[in-house]
């Protein structure tokens, strides 16, 4: 039974940390790919300057991404976005819900 009660505590303490957070982003979008080159393949990443460091957030490849991706492949401009992040290995990872010009 302690264990059982263990374990319950354990996986509600991942539930909650593994949460997604709400928020919204202003910085520098630009292509992991052509912009960074860090990447194999195109994808989003916006760059926000976060207690004098610069932080990478890369963008799920979801519809939203996609769509805007256009504005970003070929440079860099500020942009806007609003969405859910959370952190993959050493990585954060942006959801976007919307992204615009800024």
């Amino acid at each position: 039974m302690k264990k059982a009660i263990i374990t319950l505590i354990a996986l509600v303490g991942l539930a909650f940390g593994a949460q997604a957070a709400d928020v919204t982003l202003k910085g520098t979008g630009t292509c992991a790919k052509c912009g960074l080159g860090e990447s194999g393949g195109c994808q989003n990443v916006v760059q926000v300057k976060k207690d004098g460091k610069t932080v990478t957030y890369y963008m799920e490849k979801n519809e939203v991404a996609k769509k805007f991706h256009k504005n970003v492949c070929s440079g860099t401009t500020p942009v806007t976005v609003k969405g859910t992040v959370t952190k993959k290995g050493k990585k954060m990872v942006v959801t976007a819900k919307s992204i615009t010009k800024s």
